[in-house]
């Protein structure tokens, strides 16, 4: 591998009229099914996923995903418009909850094995260190020592072509 790739010959795009151009103008259906409360099919993926991303940045705009996983349901809504996720164990590094304490704003993606179904939340997140229901998120006899609160801004149920190119759930080559 090179030290640096050449980059001679490469076009960037440089506005967001450039950008729509390219894209096209969104279909109607996709710009409406943005919510900002939990539905009950959003409930249900929460309930059946065990597995999620979660994206945050600090100050800077320096970025992370971190892979965040446990039993289904690990992720759960306390009311409509409101998630918490715990903290289980890992490798210590907190890089999410340092860049949750200089930059609220995180994305979550959930994502359920053997499903296309993709769950996109964002939202500003608060860092718990206790709450009355740090006791129904034990997991493995071992209660969170921190959770994240996130208090939801958007939520999009993505259709499932992105899975489906990348036959994500069938790693068979046929």
């Amino acid at each position: 591998m090179p030290e640096s790739a050449d980059r001679s010959g490469f076009a960037e795009l440089d506005s967001a009229a450039q950008l729509r151009e390219l894209l096209g103008e969104p279909h109607p259906i996709v710009l409406d099914k943005v919510h900002r409360r939990l539905a009950d099919a959003d409930l249900d993926m929460l309930a059946r996923s065990p597995f999620c991303l979660l994206a945050t940045s600090d100050a800077e705009g320096n970025c992370d995903a971190s892979p965040r996983g446990g039993e289904p349901g690990f992720a759960r809504a306390l009311d409509p418009g409101t998630l918490v996720l715990p903290d289980l164990p890992g490798n210590r590094r907190g890089d999410s909850f340092h860049n949750i304490l200089q930059n609220p704003y995180a994305g979550l993606v959930f994502l359920v094995p053997g499903s296309t179904d993709v769950l996109r939340v964002n939202g500003r997140a608060r860092i718990l260190r206790d709450a009355p229901f740090f006791d129904e998120m034990t997991s493995k006899g071992r209660r969170p020592r921190l959770a994240l609160l996130i208090e939801t801004d958007e939520i999009y149920r993505h259709c499932p072509q992105s899975l489906n190119r990348a036959r994500l759930w069938r790693p068979d080559p046929d």
